[in-house]
């Protein structure tokens, strides 16, 4: 039987649930277990992909092309897993799937409601996802992190706390606790514990029974013995059943901090989770994972070197737009032995208007550009700030600052060498104007022009290198000197064709190409110290021991040359792909693969 631990909220939302559970699945995966994770969002939403990144965060997206909360970048990056777009529950999917099972007429004519059927939908959904294989095993998860949502008491959750409930009899109270998050404020110095007294006393008379009060603190202050044992005496669990949480120097220090509390000895013995054998290659593993994880958190205390890297968006006032980039960053400035120092500069703010609109915005952006080691320009959608994109990348070009461009940012890339190098000032994306003399970037000719959902170039995708690019091309010996590579992508538009030969003849390098070669997915500049783009996302794979090759040249060299030409040695000899080897499938493979799925999904809809 699968063990389970739901991680449930309570007071205000974002308060770490997401951080909180990573870290529990990380501390049970150093005894041995395999775990996986699944993340419950009750909005009615099908799934993220249609979101807005200043409201939503972040739109994660996995091998299997599903766009999902940025939780689960969370559980990939700790937990070293391969999760699929069915770990990522919406109220959207469970009342579609319903609703489609009651019009094949599989309730034999009973009125549909939201108990029984949306509950069982529910604990079906979870019970089937959290079997499904998720790391190189390929062998059934021991544990399942299920993350609820939200806070306690929100109307949209209330099925699934209904569900929960339901769900701890149907597996059984050995096989299920609860770790239940609650803000305690500190006010001028006191903590105060009435705010989780209630949340917990709410979700007792909903039937569910806290195991574990994770107390959240957002000051760098440890919780207080006194305050420990008054949420003990008025939430009815004894002291050891209530950890403080509060904020230290990386949340990569969240686990150490969790583990300093005893939650793994009190999760194996509530679980018992000894009743579950264990080869000695297992706890191997799990013993190396929890050395390294502890060598990188003392390292990091150490840094004394900074690497200053400038992020230019379009999204900067909600910094979890950009999760996964500055998770990226992170990784690689670990291992460069640096300690990061991120700029975030809004790309509007390097225009011209800007100069006279908001003339102290427009000389910060400037200053904050020009002393930087490194320029990143990632991600993103429309027209708006694009020009001071464009400003920002041909300044990196120019002055010779690494360079790093994702997706949105290489298709700027290639606009702005367009228009400098080769003549075109008029070019650009048909994205910002249909009616352009010189289309540079291109509508997809497979995707849909009517429904958005979904319906992006999506998933874990190969590369193919240039043959010639062996001899000289950085970013492919930070992937080990390989001829093939797999990210992921999330895009609408590419690069015209028609251009290609007079990009190149110019001096751009198209060093990686899709299978057939006709996209262009890769570019970088032989004359620069690193300028380096992506069509496709290598954020959304990197891992703390195990961060982006791109990003980790890309760091690298904007710590130095010597550093640069050193990480890449080292990535010849160790770099390894963090996926599956079964995932790593070519193009026409996975095409059919996706046309199963979406005639799946056509005979589900009843379309």
């Amino acid at each position: 039987m699968t063990k389970y631990i739901l991680v449930s909220g309570g007071v205000v939302s974002g308060i770490g649930k997401g951080v909180i559970a990573s870290s529990t699945g990380l501390l049970l995966k150093t005894t041995g277990l395999k775990v996986t994770a699944i993340k419950i969002d009750p909005y009615m939403n099908i799934d993220a992909g249609t979101m807005r990144p200043q409201e939503h965060g972040e739109v994660y997206v996995l091998n299997d092309g599903g766009e999902v909360d940025l939780d689960l970048g969370n559980y990939e990056r700790y937990l070293d897993v391969t999760l699929s777009r069915d770990n990522n529950i919406t109220t959207g999917k469970i009342y579609r799937e319903v609703i489609d099972k009651e019009r094949r007429g599989d309730y034999l004519g009973k009125t549909v409601q939201i108990v029984p059927h949306i509950t069982n939908a529910i604990q079906d959904w979870i019970e089937r996802v959290s079997k499904i294989p998720v790391d190189d095993t390929g062998e059934e998860p021991d544990l399942c992190i299920i993350e609820l949502g939200g806070t306690v008491g929100d109307i949209e959750s209330a099925p699934f706390i209904e569900a929960m409930r339901q769900f701890q009899f149907r597996v059984g109270c050995e096989n299920f606790a609860l770790i239940h998050v609650s803000l305690v404020p500190d006010m001028h110095g006191e903590q105060k514990t009435k705010p989780t007294q209630t949340t917990v006393h709410a979700l007792r008379g909903l039937g569910l029974l806290p195991d574990l009060i994770a107390c959240r603190l957002i000051v760098q202050k440890p919780l207080e013995p006194a305050t420990k044992a008054k949420i003990s005496m008025f939430c009815h669990v004894s002291p050891d059943q209530v950890i403080g949480v509060h904020d230290v120097t990386s949340v990569y220090h969240v686990p150490l901090l969790l583990q300093s509390q005893g939650i793994v000895e009190f999760l194996q013995k509530r679980l018992n989770l000894g009743s579950i054998k264990l080869t000695q290659a297992m706890k191997d593993h799990g013993s190396s994972l929890e050395s390294r994880w502890r060598e990188l958190t003392k390292r990091q205390e150490r840094y004394l070197d900074e690497v200053t890297i400038v992020l230019v968006g379009k999204y900067t006032d909600l910094q979890d737009s950009y999760m996964s980039v500055s998770k990226s960053l992170e990784h690689s400035a670990f291992r460069c032995n640096r300690k990061l120092t991120l700029k975030w500069v809004d790309s509007s703010d390097l225009e011209p208007e800007m100069q006279n609109s908001n003339p102290a915005r427009y000389h910060d952006a400037w200053r904050a550009l020009v002393s930087a080691g490194g320029i990143l320009v990632p991600g993103g959608f429309g027209v708006r700030g694009t020009e001071g994109m464009l400003m920002a990348i041909k300044w990196a070009r120019e002055q010779k600052i690494p360079f790093l461009g994702i997706c949105f940012g290489f298709q700027l890339a290639v606009i702005e060498f367009a228009r400098n190098v080769c003549g075109l000032p008029t070019a650009t994306s048909m994205e910002f104007d249909k009616d352009t003399p010189h289309p540079l970037i291109i509508f997809m000719p497979e995707i849909s022009k009517t429904h958005l959902g979904g319906t992006m170039r999506l998933g874990l995708r190969p590369t193919v290198f240039d043959q010639e690019s062996e001899k000289w091309s950085k970013v492919r010996k930070l992937y080990g000197g390989a001829g093939k590579i797999w990210e992921r992508h999330r895009h609408r538009y590419e690069v015209n064709p028609a251009y290609i030969e007079k990009l190149t003849e110019s001096g751009l390098a198209f060093v990686g190409k899709d299978e057939k070669g006709e996209r262009m997915q890769v570019l970088e500049l032989p004359d620069h110290p690193y300028f380096v783009a992506f069509q496709a996302h290598p954020e959304f794979c990197t891992r703390p021991l195990n961060p982006s090759p791109p990003f980790l040249g890309f760091v690298a060299a904007a710590a130095g040359v010597t550093v640069l030409q050193e990480q890449m040695e080292s990535q010849l000899r160790t770099y390894h792909p963090p996926h599956p080897e079964s995932a790593m499938i070519s193009e026409a493979e996975l095409r059919e693969a996706e046309n199963v799925w979406r005639s799946t999904e056509v005979l589900t809809n009843g379309d």
